[in-house]
């Protein structure tokens, strides 16, 4: 099974940029996509299906805004669009797909770069979702955790953590709320592979910040600890450009 979760920052906007071109590449079994700020019906989704995939959306409500899909080579078990918590179910932010054994959740956690506001329901929302996934993991113990997690784990994650240490993305309690997921039984499946730094999957549009690598690594296909002697391979395409983010990839045995 091979994973992608890629932050588009606007599906159709990517698709001007060449992401149909990647697809026909194959770069992954399952196309989990963030931030698509489209319904399906403004998106011809047609060009996905040539290409062998099936599709599932979750829209933000708001137009142009947030929302996920997931496009599949493999059929799904079962589909569960939101995580049962109104606002997050209005923005878009989380879809469930099972594989066999394996429960898959495409999230796009909030940002809270606009203010306070959005950064105290962004506290919210990772308290929520903690809880969501303690109560699937009873049933479904093998959980595949992909998308834009809007949080930069340790300094090794982002190009300058003395600069950004009170900028939302690297604050201490939301790098605390990794550290207890990570304690609760996940594994960041690419660190598990990958211990060296200058690898990030998200640039400032500012600055020249994408050619001079000054990026952050808020992007993640993380595993609980019983898919961790399934972990094939992991990586981030760097060099993959429709979007501010790059996709970053994950290789399961079966």
């Amino acid at each position: 099974m091979r994973i992608v979760s890629y932050n588009v920052n606007g599906l159709r906007s990517a698709m001007t940029k060449g992401f149909v071109d990647w697809l026909k590449t194959d770069p992954g079994d399952i196309i989990c996509l963030q931030e698509i700020k489209a319904q399906k019906d403004n998106v011809n989704y047609r060009l996905f299906e040539d290409l062998g995939y099936e599709h599932y959306w979750f829209p933000a409500q708001k137009k142009g805004y947030s929302g996920v899909a997931v496009l599949s080579r493999i059929t799904p078990d079962n589909v569960q669009y939101g995580n049962g918590f109104m606002q997050s179910d209005a923005e878009g932010r989380v879809i469930r797909l099972d594989f066999k054994d394996i429960t898959l959740l495409n999230t796009y956690m909030p940002s809270g770069t606009s203010g306070d506001e959005r950064q105290t329901y962004k506290y919210q929302w990772l308290e929520e979702f903690f809880g969501y996934v303690g109560i699937l993991r009873e049933t479904r113990p093998n959980l595949v955790i992909c998308g834009d997690y809007n949080i930069c784990h340790k300094p090794i994650d982002i190009h300058d953590p003395v600069g950004n240490k009170k900028s939302s993305g690297f604050l201490p309690e939301e790098r605390a709320w990794l550290d207890r997921f990570f304690e609760s039984g996940f594994v960041d499946s690419f660190r598990h592979f990958n211990p060296d730094p200058h690898q990030y999957s998200w640039w400032s549009v500012r600055s020249n910040a994408r050619a001079n690598n000054k990026g952050w690594r808020i992007d993640y296909i993380n595993v609980s600890a019983p898919l961790q002697s399934r972990l094939k391979h992991a990586e981030i395409f760097q060099q993959v450009c429709h979007s501010d983010h790059c996709p970053v990839y994950l290789e399961l045995h079966p």
